[in-house]
């Protein structure tokens, strides 16, 4: 229907009566933008069905086999449902519950003391609590082992919600239906505009462009499509005897996009990138990892492999994941918690909202980063500090390594990374990570430290940083250093081991931060001014 007559024909069918008649016109509602271009809910005028449409209605009518339909956010999978059920006459019997509400939640626990529950859909399921993943998964099991035809779940979530599943019951998977439903192609997205620019009677100039820059989004593609008819002066179907053109050139409707999005998406971007407390000092974990998420096609981050790929950020991602302070972070703000989804089996961090997923998409990182508090997110080093210290005075160099971690910045400390120096030539291993990985060494210079192995090893590797501004010296009171020694010449700190460790490390750890913070600080001006000549 690209074309005018076929514009006039579905206009014909859809709402003017017979065609010529202009006193019909009068006697039916023209569609609205609002009600063809959809920014949010179930398409009416434009629904395109996803490749795997016919999967879906066949499984409907399968008796006795439950379904899981997964997909990424904003490609349509609720809508297929619907339309499906629609389409085998049984869409008003079905059950449609949701895990973001509530109420729903208390319904989907008691679903397996319900009998015969005909066809139940619940959206959202990788939402769920643990314990109603669980029983919902075992009810699911329960119901292919005894072939139930009166019941049927369909259950409903963001990728690899197949997988959630498997770690709950690894059988299950056997014994439903898996329908993943990926992003939708440029085709299809063309189709659903074309659907759209007959049922507004228009033409839209940068049809092809809008399919491309939604990236297989639909509802992306619904949003964009609006925001270009509305800057045309169209609010309702255009009534000329042939279409509207529509010649609003793409950047202009990406700005206006984003300055609609901004007030809503970026306090909570900032919220998110900062975490519980922005430190300057530290490596930007959560800013990092939604940057990650971003540039993934499916707006779904496996945060191990994104671990696996930026060495230098592990500790600070690691340390947030690992210790759930994500998980927290996302769970103590409603909004946030709408926005992103954090399994913490998986370990998969996920947009539930498209329209989130196309504002981080188009942030510029480096101005995003100053403008929620960061000097900078980039980083020269693996590690900012490398802990150099003798065995018998492990218990501070762990205190300080807790207490950087807990600061979002990056520390090397030993024991930390056995399992990786396992197998490998040990002194291969640690020679770089003294000699150039790490900004900073903090050496403990006990009255020990001389006398061991290793730590004359790893001093070996930095003694030639001392002319680098690069080692900074903690000595213990009781061991202090002589006239000639080489540390006098820089500034340090000293530790009582005879006093309280945690006071003196808490100490220690806030100077060791503002050192990092003004070297931040200082590349950030070094940084902006190889802008500025750029």
């Amino acid at each position: 229907m690209g074309d005018s007559v076929g514009r006039v024909d579905y206009a014909a069918k859809h709402w003017l009566g017979p065609i010529g008649h202009h006193s019909q016109f009068r006697k039916f509602q023209m569609p609205r933008i609002d009600e063809v271009f959809k920014k949010s809910g179930l398409p009416t005028h434009t629904f395109v069905p996803p490749h795997e449409y016919d999967r879906v209605v066949v499984a409907l009518n399968t008796p006795g086999r439950c379904m899981i339909v997964e997909g990424p956010s904003g490609i349509g999978k609720t809508s297929c449902i619907r339309k499906a059920l629609e389409d085998i006459g049984q869409a008003e019997s079905a059950l449609v519950l949701s895990a973001r509400r509530p109420s729903d939640i208390d319904v989907i626990t008691q679903l397996h003391t319900m009998g015969s529950v005909g066809i139940v859909v619940v959206d959202d399921f990788h939402r769920l609590p643990t314990a109603a993943k669980q029983q919902l998964t075992d009810y699911v099991k329960l119901l292919a082992d005894e072939e139930d035809e009166s019941s049927k779940v369909i259950l409903i979530g963001i990728n690899r919600a197949g997988q959630t599943l498997v770690e709950y019951a690894p059988d299950v998977l056997h014994r439903v239906e898996v329908i993943r439903v990926g992003r939708t192609n440029i085709e299809r997205i063309r189709q659903m505009v074309s659907l759209g620019e007959s049922a507004l009677n228009c033409d839209l100039a940068i049809a092809e462009e809008i399919a491309l820059e939604a990236e297989g989004s639909f509802a992306m593609a619904q949003v964009l499509c609006h925001e270009a008819c509305l800057q045309d002066g169209i609010r309702e179907t255009f009534m000329g005897s042939g279409p509207k053109s529509v010649t609003v050139s793409l950047p202009r409707i990406r700005e206006a996009v984003l300055e609609d999005l901004n007030p809503r998406f970026f306090p909570l971007a900032r919220d998110f990138a900062t975490g519980n407390k922005l430190r300057r000092e530290g490596r930007a974990p959560y800013l990092n990892l939604l940057r990650w998420l971003s540039q993934t096609p499916e707006g779904a981050l496996d945060t191990k492999e994104a671990i696996a790929a930026n060495p230098g950020l592990k500790g600070s991602v690691t340390q947030v994941i690992e210790k759930g302070h994500l998980n927290t972070l996302i769970e103590s703000s409603a909004q946030i918690g709408e926005l992103i989804h954090f399994e913490q089996k998986t370990e998969l961090l996920t947009v539930e909202d498209p329209k989130f997923l196309y504002f981080i998409r188009h942030l510029i990182w480096s101005k995003f980063s100053r403008q929620v508090g960061y000097f900078s997110i980039e980083f020269n080093s693996k590690y900012d500090f490398a802990l150099s210290f003798a065995g018998e005075n492990r218990d501070l160099a762990e205190a300080l390594s807790n207490l950087l971690a807990a600061r979002e910045i990056s520390v090397f400390y030993d024991k930390n990374e056995r399992h990786r120096i396992l197998a490998n030539d040990v002194e291969e291993y640690l020679a770089p990570i003294y000699r150039s990985e790490s900004k900073f060494v903090v050496a403990l210079l006990s009255s020990e430290y001389p006398r061991k192995i290793w730590t004359k090893f790893e001093s070996e590797q930095f003694k030639q940083r001392f002319g680098e501004n690069a080692v900074i010296p903690v000595w213990f009171s009781d061991a202090m250093p002589g006239a000639f020694d080489d540390t006098r010449r820089v500034g340090g700190m000293t530790y009582n081991p005879t006093g309280d460790l945690g006071e003196q490390a808490s100490a220690i750890v806030d100077v060791l931060a503002a050192k990092l913070e003004e070297e931040r600080k200082s590349q950030a001006l070094v940084e902006n001014a190889s802008r500025d000549v750029a």
